[in-house]
């Protein structure tokens, strides 16, 4: 809601040093802001999605909504870079002068120091509920305060030089930027929907953790790992005696359950009880049919 409001906030600015400065790179700055806007209310809807719980439609809950947030605020992007390429282009072939270069400046370095909290906000939100739909909105912000900077820099040196062709070179340049995000975005979209599996650091995590269980008796084999939004999952085999009963090899799998939870915020652990001597093998070819 707080990305929302700035991004009205920044919109309102950034157009009104477009509109007294008659640049193409604060047009580009601005474009991009209305970007923001549509991005921060997708990424509300999406994580208000996110956050139902699991109903009998979708029994592992509705966290792989905040992909869709993370994907479509890309798409934004990238539509909003070849929009910025198409208006720089034709200022290229018509050059036109620039208006009270300081009022614009002015206006679009105070809309970038809002973008600039913001996204330190987002980030800091972002890891405490690893929500990649916020990550995604900080990213974008970030990308959003260098287009500024870059805009800025830019239009004083054409300040300066008077040379006007700087002012739609600038706003390419930044289009390229935001165009490389955009796609950076969408991948990672697509991974989280193609249950990408958890990060190196938390696999190492799972296996100091399995480690303290595994020994002579114990073994741990077929681990693999995905991540759905906010929840990650773990599932496993755990193979022991096979003369244990059936109390004491779930006592010990409940013991690694709620030691792996402890270890990794949001993993949910799944794991099937085996006697030491059965193997399970996903590559054979009956198994493919």
């Amino acid at each position: 809601m707080a990305s929302v409001v700035v991004a009205i906030i920044t919109i309102t600015l950034k157009t009104l040093a477009w509109y007294i400065t008659d640049s193409v790179g604060l047009l580009s700055d601005a474009m991009e802001s209305f970007v923001n806007l549509a991005s921060a209310i997708f990424a509300l809807l999406m994580v208000t999605i996110a956050k139902r719980p699991a109903d009998d439609d979708h029994p592992y809950g509705h966290h792989k909504a905040e992909y869709f947030s993370s994907g479509f605020e890309g798409i934004l992007i990238i539509a909003a870079a070849m929009g910025i390429i198409w208006a720089a282009g034709h200022r290229i072939v018509d050059p036109q002068p620039i208006q009270q270069v300081g009022w614009g400046l002015a206006l679009s370095v105070v809309s970038s120091a809002l973008n600039g909290l913001l996204a330190w906000v987002m980030f800091r939100v972002a890891k405490e509920h690893r929500s990649i739909a916020l990550e995604a909105d900080g990213k974008h912000l970030v990308t959003d305060v260098w287009t500024s900077v870059g805009v800025v820099i830019g239009i004083g040196a054409v300040a300066l030089t008077d040379w006007l062709w700087l002012d739609p070179v600038v706003a390419i340049g930044v289009a390229l930027n935001i165009l490389r995000e955009g796609a950076h975005l969408m991948w990672r979209s697509s991974q989280g929907l193609m249950d990408e599996a958890l990060e190196p650091e938390v696999l190492a995590d799972i296996q100091k953790t399995l480690a303290e269980f595994d020994h002579h008796t114990i073994r741990f084999d077929h681990v693999s790992t995905r991540r759905s939004g906010q929840r990650r999952f773990v599932d496993m085999h755990m193979h022991m005696p096979a003369t244990w009963s059936l109390g004491r090899a779930a006592a010990l799998r409940t013991s690694v359950e709620q030691a792996l939870m402890s270890a990794v915020p949001g993993l949910r652990a799944s794991i099937q009880l085996l006697p030491s001597d059965v193997e399970a093998h996903f590559d054979d070819q009956k198994d493919l049919i």
